[in-house]
């Protein structure tokens, strides 16, 4: 359900699981976690695209799953994803659409460029769920858009599209085919010097880190 192909010196991660809209089991996080830890720590690998098939970037958690054996653990597999998400050193990207609902949005706030298609609508509806935000997404999503304007968004439930994302600055563009796109920009970032890329990155993130 996480399939792995490299395009050049980009590795591509794509959720398969389209016929349930990519909704995310334990076992997809554990996967995810694990390539990302991978790449992390090859050479051969100097971006890493996460995308999807079907039409949905993904439902965000199969609650039937996680209901069977919640997460709650701080070693769990979910918690190893974030990290491995917090942690990745290498320019990460994303290419989004659909819907890209709970962590589909949340992710992203970890990434380094998003591109969307046209379709993607994001959606962050954890209040409504009886929960709170994951992936720190409550202090990095008010630090993007404003206190205000996230707190509307987080406490009510809103979904937003497209021009909305670029407009906040959640994404970097927006293109019909999305994934194409991110790739474009994946080698371009690939064939620049990769220690300068990594320094670069690490005091981009250095603040919010």
């Amino acid at each position: 359900e996480i399939t792995t192909s490299n395009q050049g010196q980009t590795l591509v991660l794509r959720l398969n699981r389209p016929e349930k809209m990519n909704a995310i089991t334990r076992d997809m996080y554990a996967g995810l976690a694990s390539q990302l830890n991978q790449a992390a720590e090859d050479p051969a690998i100097r971006c890493v695209l996460i995308t999807s098939e079907g039409d949905h970037f993904t439902a965000g958690n199969d609650i039937r799953d996680f209901m069977s054996n919640p997460p709650t653990e701080k070693d769990s597999v979910v918690a190893k994803f974030l990290g491995s998400l917090l942690e990745f050193p290498k320019p990460l990207l994303a290419a989004v659409k659909g819907n890209a609902i709970g962590v589909g949005t949340t992710m992203l706030l970890h990434c380094d460029v998003v591109v969307a298609s046209p379709t993607a609508n994001f959606s962050m509806p954890f209040t409504s769920l009886g929960l709170v935000p994951e992936a720190g997404s409550t202090r990095l999503f008010p630090a993007l858009v404003g206190y205000q304007r996230a707190a509307k968004i987080f406490m009510t439930g809103e979904s937003f599209g497209a021009d909305a994302a670029l407009e906040m600055g959640l994404i970097a563009e927006i293109d019909s085919d999305a994934e194409s796109a991110a790739l474009v920009i994946a080698e371009k970032i690939a064939q620049q010097p990769p220690k300068a890329i990594l320094n670069t990155k690490a005091l981009m993130k250095a603040g919010s880190h």
